[in-house]
């Protein structure tokens, strides 16, 4: 594939990030200028954090003087679930040199959901159109959570409950991931421990433990899966070989 062609194929993927993010956007932005913030203000924060959910989080704990230890762990707790998005991609991110740094940076539910549906393209390809899929995503970011910013300006009226478009985005991207996978225990799982950590931890902290647990059963399950088919295919040589022995004695 040509650049032209790699670009053109990451917009075509970008679509639904761009819909959403349009939306989020918008609101993140609204949600700033009412609390106070400048546009630029709005600007700084979608090119250097960069993640939706810190992002508002953040604007009430700037608006209520939280303290810099609080804000850092909750971000770090928050945004814990991105290392465990990572290991999907450890090779990829390693094999683009220099622009692995961004693509670390530039990680998000969005656009790791469209990471794993690229299938079928050459490595240099793959490469090529995801790190203009974290490009394209964070230009429509930062872009629409500025016009949000300045939109806001000129509104006369309050506009609550704007900020449940992360919810419905992620509903929407359970409810297609749920479509397209062929084993939905991962999905059954997440759910039953998310709802078990969030009735222990509260919903504050629930995320983290969460994301420890799933993976740790995840694994588990893997692990358990990978050897009991390594056994059956032991077993199945085994069995061929003694059909072969049996066939050279007669």
């Amino acid at each position: 594939m040509t650049k032209k062609q790699i670009i053109k194929y990451a917009l075509v993927k970008t679509l639904p990030i761009l819909c959403s993010y349009m939306f989020l956007g918008l609101a993140y932005g609204i949600l700033m200028n009412e609390a106070g913030f400048a546009w630029y203000h709005t600007l700084l924060s979608s090119l250097f954090i960069y993640s939706g959910t810190c992002q508002f989080l953040l604007i009430p704990f700037c608006t209520s003087s939280a303290s810099l230890l609080t804000v850092a762990l909750t971000v770090l707790l928050v945004s814990s679930r991105q290392s465990f998005y990572s290991l999907t991609f450890l090779k990829d991110f390693k094999a683009m040199g220099k622009r692995k740094l961004y693509m670390i940076h530039s990680l998000t539910d969005e656009t790791y959901a469209v990471n794993t549906t690229l299938d079928g393209l050459s490595e240099k390809d793959k490469h090529g159109v995801m790190f203009f899929i974290a490009l394209l995503s964070h230009i429509y970011w930062t872009f629409f959570t500025v016009i949000g910013s300045l939109i806001g300006q000129m509104i006369p009226f309050q506009l609550e409950g704007v900020e449940f478009c992360m919810t419905a985005l992620f509903v929407i991207i359970f409810i297609d991931k749920w479509e397209k996978a062929d084993k939905h225990s991962p999905a059954l799982i997440g759910l039953g421990v998310g709802t078990a950590c969030l009735l222990i931890f509260g919903q504050d902290n629930f995320m983290l433990p969460t994301l420890l647990i799933a993976s740790a059963l995840l694994l588990l399950i893997t692990n358990t899966e990978g050897k009991g088919k390594k056994g059956k295919e032991n077993k199945d040589t085994q069995n061929t070989s003694d059909d072969e022995k049996e066939g050279a004695k007669q």
